[in-house]
């Protein structure tokens, strides 16, 4: 089992490769779909960590394969900019799947 990253930029993925997560590089909304179903289709990968402005570029499609894959784990990461406020998006998707509010 293993972690696998999708990436926007470089140092990113240079940075998670140092410690051994392999991955990718995406810019297009069409790349990342590729490359979420890809990993997927790996059964050696357990958990994808995709970069937060990548999410917000695909946000409908990883949110509906959230709620409908077990494996692998899908996890929104910063970047080296950190620019997205990490407990909106947590709980934006609580409310989508769970439908509660926080």
């Amino acid at each position: 089992m293993q972690f696998y990253l999708i990436s926007d930029n470089i140092d990113t993925l240079m940075g998670m490769r140092l410690v051994g997560v392999d991955g990718v590089i995406a810019h297009g909304r069409d790349e990342v779909k590729e490359a979420l179903h890809n990993a997927i289709e790996n059964k050696d990968i357990a958990i994808i960590l995709i970069t937060d402005k990548l999410v917000k570029l695909c946000d409908e499609t990883i949110y509906d394969l959230k709620l409908k894959i077990k494996k692998p784990l899908i996890v929104e990461v910063p970047d080296r900019h950190a620019t997205s406020d990490i407990t909106t998006n947590i709980s934006r998707y609580i409310r989508e799947s769970v439908g509660l509010k926080i």
